[in-house]
């Protein structure tokens, strides 16, 4: 006589549950640590009190209670956190006192990043970024062997895309074809030429003369040179580090971005999920022919597809990331009394509608101009403020998926009304005939 439920335990064998990489303990270790950090500079005077009322007895005894609970937390924090993939979903349970169990659908998963820190690539590990719509904020898993967390990225994005568990393991990575790669001198004279940089270098160079000819102090100048100095250079030699040796890529789950000099990262951006596409054109940039490709990604923090590269080539990738799209050659001004609203600068701003996307661009010195897939509008709307009334000027405003608007503003006011209806029913149209945003379709 069989007991009850045997059938069911046999159909349905107890979840396969695995660890993170055993060097994860070290990296948690280290959160007593930062909490008596956090409050050291939460209450800096009241921890130096109490640090100069310990003897070098009790910091001894202090240190040799600290470092083994460090330890200890760390070591439980990693027994305790599992994850396992079943046919549906990924899992992570975590929590030490209060436990947490994460249920990750697979196919609500738009993108999994693998992100390497400079000591994780030391320890060969990598930790494993999934990034689920819907979601605010990323779940993860850290850390993981470099080559299982590869195996794990292709295992989730093979079964998100439809395979069957027990193929999805013999999928493997796709491959990746590539598309761009950013020379590191191009990449460094880009950030040179950008008004950010020479905006922080005029003020640190104009600011400190007009004090010292106010005050005659060198502790004022010093004041509010060096940080206008740092300024200056930590925004351009933080972007070269961050966008360092960036590399595009094509591959059947989407385009993969790999970038940074000290920190790599390993990044997929799904073409499906791509709401707005904008290029930038700095003033600078103009003569040589560059431009930056940015993106808004719906639940997604991915933000930069091509950090400089000549305007044709970034436009192919353009045309990868959204199939039959052309970027306009060229667009409508506004109608010459715009200038009454919006002196000079009303020239900055144009308008194109294809077949495939709402174009508007605004900027005169640092030109944007944002692409907007019909399929991918969420609403239309028309503003008008009483000064445009006046000079029957009006603007279309196109609210997409990842909560952003891109405007045509100074438009005519009739063009504006007719551009509202037909951006509406462009926009079912769109939706109506998009591809599915599926992984690997």
């Amino acid at each position: 006589m069989t007991a009850p439920g045997l059938d069911d335990v046999a159909a349905h064998p107890p979840l396969a549950e695995r660890r993170l990489h055993p060097v994860t303990p070290f990296r948690r270790a280290w959160a007593p640590v930062a909490v008596l950090a956090g409050w050291a500079g939460h209450d800096p005077s009241g921890a130096q009190e109490q640090l100069q009322r310990l003897t070098s007895t009790m910091l001894l005894i202090g240190l040799a209670v600290l470092v083994p609970a460090a330890g200890l937390y760390g070591f439980l924090s990693w027994w305790f956190t599992h994850f396992a993939v079943t046919d549906g979903e990924l899992r992570i349970r975590t929590g030490l006192l209060f436990r947490r169990t994460a249920h990750i659908r697979l196919e609500r998963i738009q993108a999994i990043d693998v992100t390497r820190p400079l000591l994780a690539r030391v320890a060969g590990v990598a930790k494993l970024r999934i990034d689920v719509v819907g979601a605010d904020k990323k779940d993860e898993l850290a850390f993981l062997g470099e080559q299982e967390a590869r195996a794990l990225r292709a295992e989730l994005l093979a079964r998100a895309a439809g395979f069957a568990p027990e193929t999805a393991r013999e999928v493997g990575e796709a491959p990746a074809h590539e598309l761009l790669r950013v020379p590191p001198r191009e990449l460094a004279l880009s950030l040179l030429l950008t008004g950010a940089a020479w905006g922080s270098l005029t003020a640190a160079l104009v600011v400190p003369p007009v004090l010292w000819l106010a005050t005659h102090s060198v502790w004022t100048v010093l004041a509010a040179a060096l940080p206008l100095l740092g300024t200056a250079g930590a925004s351009s030699a933080g972007r070269f580090v961050a966008e360092y040796d960036w590399t595009v890529g094509e591959s059947p789950d989407g385009l993969r971005i790999d970038r940074g000099l000290l920190d790599r990262a390993h990044e997929t951006v799904p073409p499906g999920r791509v709401q707005t596409v904008r290029i930038v054109e700095p003033l600078l940039w103009r003569r040589r022919g560059w431009v930056r490709v940015e993106l808004d990604v719906a639940g997604s923090d991915n933000s930069v597809l091509v950090p400089v590269a000549p305007r044709a080539v970034a436009e192919s990738v353009i045309a990868r990331i959204l199939p039959g799209v052309t970027v306009p050659e060229s667009l409508s001004r506004p109608p010459r009394r715009a200038g009454r609203c919006v002196p000079v600068w009303w020239r900055g701003h144009g308008l194109a509608v294809t077949e495939a996307v709402f174009a508007a661009r605004h900027g005169l010195l640092r030109r944007r101009l944002s692409l907007v897939p019909h399929a991918k509008v969420q609403s239309v709307r028309l503003t008008q403020g009483p000064w445009e009334r006046l000079w029957r000027l009006a603007g279309v405003h196109v609210d997409t998926g990842a909560d952003q608007t891109v405007t045509a503003r100074l438009r005519d006011a009739e063009e504006a009304a007719l551009l509202l209806r037909a951006q509406a029913e462009r926009s079912r149209t769109g939706r109506r005939d998009a591809r599915p945003d599926r992984w690997m379709a």
